[in-house]
């Protein structure tokens, strides 16, 4: 029990005179990283390599609730006048 007391509190001593820099160090720069611009970041695909099976866009006519135009990503455009039941 002693020897088990005894390396607990050796263990919280050395602990205690480690620096802990990761939360008080605070830089110039840290200020300025958290000011980065959007241009800073370029565009790229991360989507599917064939498009031709993917849904681009999807518009719903504003009276008509069955009337429906979809884009798809190889460049086509299908519309339905029943809700999706034929294109």
């Amino acid at each position: 029990m002693r020897h088990t007391f005894l390396l607990l509190l050796g263990a919280f001593l050395l602990l205690q005179g480690m620096p802990t820099h990761a939360q008080r160090n605070k830089s110039k720069n840290a200020d300025e990283e958290k000011k980065l611009p959007l241009q800073a970041f370029k565009f790229r695909n991360v989507g599917p390599a064939f498009l031709s099976g993917r849904i681009a866009d999807l518009a719903i006519h504003p009276e008509d609730d069955d009337t429906w135009y979809v884009a798809v990503g190889s460049g086509g455009v299908w519309k339905t006048e029943n809700a999706g039941t034929t294109w």
